[in-house]
């Protein structure tokens, strides 16, 4: 635990002297010699200052501050904001039991982890004590059980932003419980949330987290047609959906997509071999409508998919890939703007999007010196 001898009262003085010898500068006397009403000692920095001040510094720093005196320390638990202690190596499980009672007005925490760490008893620390949390970082958590998510589902309503990517042990009844609870979320990762990732549980990611805009269910393979239509009759404003390695969904899923969520500008689709051509006519008749029918107004190029994967979806044709092409300007295959990827699948090369057809023009009908 980092604390009070880490950060000596006789550093904070030299520090805090030569600070006051810049701003003292003007003066005659000695930089802490100042006239009354002006801040003489560390510790008669104002609350908003410091906290300002802490905002500044990386978390290590702010945690060492909290130990100096029990005014930082107040001031550092109603004003800190933001944490993150992904840089602790080890013993961050014990860490959090010992922060989190004190810092209750956190409204993000990320706990990241290389090395699996935390435990369910600091998440249910987390629980109880940070109500206003609204962006928690719980990814690579591999020791974690579903009382974590049961905790996070009665604790922490106002989330908005959940990563629990990699936490492999959840079960789709604890995601369903947690997505009953938290319908204000609007960014949730569960890449490779193998067991948490079912039809089931995005029935009720749909039914009730109406305000989703990113999901990533990559290499979650239980997840199927039935999961992903929820999500699209559900989540309306979906605008990013990664769901490579998904390979027990269809076209289905992907007419869905492109029929209930006019703002989806990102689809991952690798790996997904059962997609066809049925699935690419669709996206390019889905913005072909949208004009039509003018649901999307004050359209430009911008609107639409910017990013599409296809990577490894060996059933497709050049047609049909060039036909979602040709309709979402944004899509690029020209070099350095890669964002129609399409990586094994060889008989695609034809195609291209339109500023490397028109590149391809110059290029040739610029005229040559006579060798």
């Amino acid at each position: 635990m980092v604390g009070k001898d880490n950060l000596r009262t006789e550093d904070l003085n030299l520090c805090f002297e030569k600070l006051m010898m810049v701003a003292g500068s003007g003066n005659s006397g000695k930089g802490g010699n100042m006239k009354a009403g002006v801040i003489t000692e560390w510790k008669d920095i104002p609350v908003e200052l410091l906290v300002q001040i802490l905002s500044l510094v990386d978390d290590q720093t702010v945690i060492k501050a909290s130990g100096v005196c029990r005014g930082w320390r107040d001031a550092i638990c109603f004003g800190l904001a933001r944490l993150s202690l992904s840089w602790c190596s080890k013993n961050m499980n014990n860490l959090v039991l010992s922060l989190v009672p004190k810092f209750t007005k956190l409204q993000t925490l990320i706990l990241r982890q290389d090395m699996p760490q935390l435990e369910d008893n600091a998440v249910e620390t987390i629980a109880n004590c940070c109500h206003d949390l609204q962006i928690l970082d719980l990814s690579k958590s591999f020791k974690l059980t579903d009382r974590s998510l049961y905790a996070v589902a009665h604790g922490c309503r106002d989330l908005t932003k959940l990563n629990i990517s990699g936490c492999s042990a959840f079960s789709d009844n604890a995601l369903a419980y947690l997505a009953s609870c938290c319908r204000k979320l609007k960014i949730l990762n569960l890449c490779g949330c193998v067991k948490a990732a079912s039809d089931t549980a995005l029935q009720a990611i749909g039914h009730y987290c109406n305000h989703l805009q990113s999901l990533n269910l990559g290499w979650c393979d239980n997840v199927g047609d039935v999961g992903v239509m929820s999500l699209a009759y559900g989540c309306p404003d979906l605008r990013t959906i990664d769901l490579c390695g998904c390979v027990r969904i269809t076209d289905d899923s992907v007419i869905a997509l492109a029929n209930r969520c006019p703002h989806l500008r990102s689809l991952g689709l690798y790996y997904c071999k059962n997609i066809t051509d049925r699935a690419m006519y669709s996206l390019a008749h889905s913005k072909v409508n949208k004009r039509m029918w003018g649901s999307v107004k004050g359209g430009n190029d911008e609107d639409g998919l910017r990013t599409l994967n296809i990577s490894q979806c060996t059933a497709l044709t050049p047609s049909a890939v060039q036909a979602v092409c040709d309709s979402f300007p944004s899509l690029h295959t020209c070099s350095g703007r890669h964002s129609l990827i399409m990586s094994g699948c060889l008989n695609l090369t034809s195609v291209h999007c339109a500023c490397a057809v028109h590149a391809h023009r110059v290029f040739t009908n610029f005229p040559h010196p006579a060798h």
